[in-house]
C-alpha cells in the first residue's frame, strides 16, 4: 500500500484522481454481500439464533413468575443456554470460509471466551450455578443476541427497522457493562472451589514435565479484564476493531467485539462509534 501511494503521488491531480477512483471502487467491492445462497444461509441462521435467544427469555421469564424470585434461575435455561450459545461457534466457521468478511481471530475470540464461562466455569463450577451473577450475565446474553441477531437478519435483508439500530448502539450502554460484572463475580465466585478441587489442574511430578494451574488461569482470566497491554498494542487492536466487518452483517460494527478485553477503552470506543452511526442515520432520515 504504501509503494502504490508513493508511485500515485508522483504522478499529481491525475494520479490523485485515479487513487481515489480506486478507493471508491475497493469501497464497493468490499461493501458487496454475499452470494444469494450464502444470505439465505446466514438469513436462516439469524432467525433460529434469535428465535433460541427468545426461547431462553422467556424461559427466564416464566421461571422468574413461577418462583417470585430470581435466585436459581439458570437451572430453568440451562440446556437452552448452553445450546444456542455453543452454536455460535459456526460463526467461526462462516469467517473462515469467507461466508463474512470478518477476521477469523477477532470473531474466534469473542464466541469462545463465552463457550469458555459456558462450559469451563458454569458448567464444570456446580456450585456457582445457583450464583446471582450468572443471572446477571445471562440476562445480559439474551437481550444482546436478540437485539443482535435480530438486527443481522434484517440487514442481510436490506430492511432494518431504525428501532432495532438504535437498540443495538444504545442498550449496550447498560448491558455491557451488566455482562462484564456478571462475567467476572462469575469467575470469581468459581475460584475457591477450583482451588478447592484442583479442578482441571495438572500437577508435577508427571511423565511430561507438564503443570498447569487452572486457579492461575482463571485469575489472569480476569485481570485481561482490565486494560494491561501497552499503548500502542491497545490502540492498534481498537484500529483493527473499527475496520473489521461484524459477523454475520455487511455493515461495520465494532459492538460484536470481545466484551472481556481492556472493557473501558473499547466501551467509550463504542460510545463514539454510536454517536457516529445514529447521527449519520439521522442526517440520512432527513435528506429522505
Amino acid at each position: 500500500m504504501a509503494a502504490v501511494a508513493a508511485t500515485a503521488a508522483t504522478k499529481g491531480h491525475e494520479g490523485g484522481s485515479g487513487r481515489a477512483g480506486a478507493s471508491k471502487a475497493s469501497g464497493m467491492r468490499k461493501r458487496k454481500g454475499p452470494g444469494p445462497l450464502a444470505t439465505a444461509c446466514l438469513v436462516i441462521y439469524n432467525v433460529v439464533m434469535t428465535a433460541g435467544w427468545l426461547v431462553i427469555a422467556v424461559g427466564l421469564v416464566r421461571a422468574y413468575l413461577a418462583k417470585g424470585s430470581y435466585h436459581s434461575l439458570y437451572y430453568s435455561i440451562e440446556k437452552p443456554l448452553k445450546f444456542f450459545q455453543t452454536g455460535a461457534l459456526l460463526e467461526i466457521l462462516y469467517c473462515a470460509i469467507g461466508i463474512v468478511p470478518s477476521s477469523v481471530v477477532l470473531t474466534s475470540f469473542q464466541v469462545m471466551s463465552r463457550v469458555f464461562l459456558i462450559w469451563a466455569v458454569t458448567h464444570s463450577v456446580k456450585e456457582v450455578q445457583s450464583e446471582d451473577s450468572v443471572i446477571l450475565f445471562v440476562t445480559a446474553w439474551t437481550i444482546t443476541e436478540i437485539i443482535r441477531y435480530s438486527f443481522y437478519t434484517f440487514s442481510l435483508l436490506n430492511h432494518l427497522p431504525y428501532l432495532i439500530k438504535w437498540a443495538r448502539y444504545t442498550l449496550f450502554i447498560v448491558l455491557y457493562p451488566m455482562g462484564v460484572s456478571g462475567e467476572l463475580l462469575t469467575i470469581y465466585a468459581a475460584l475457591p472451589f477450583v482451588r478447592q478441587t484442583g479442578l482441571y489442574s495438572i500437577s508435577l511430578p508427571n511423565k511430561y514435565n507438564f503443570s498447569f494451574d487452572y486457579y492461575a488461569f482463571l485469575i489472569l482470566i480476569m485481570i485481561s479484564y482490565i486494560p494491561t497491554g501497552s499503548f500502542l498494542w491497545i490502540t492498534s487492536w481498537l484500529k483493527i476493531a473499527s475496520e473489521v466487518d461484524c459477523a454475520m452483517a455487511p455493515c461495520p460494527d465494532l459492538h460484536c467485539c470481545p466484551s472481556d478485553l481492556f472493557f473501558p477503552q473499547l466501551y467509550f470506543h463504542m460510545m463514539h462509534q454510536r454517536r457516529k452511526i445514529l447521527s449519520h442515520t439521522e442526517e440520512h432520515k432527513k435528506f429522505e
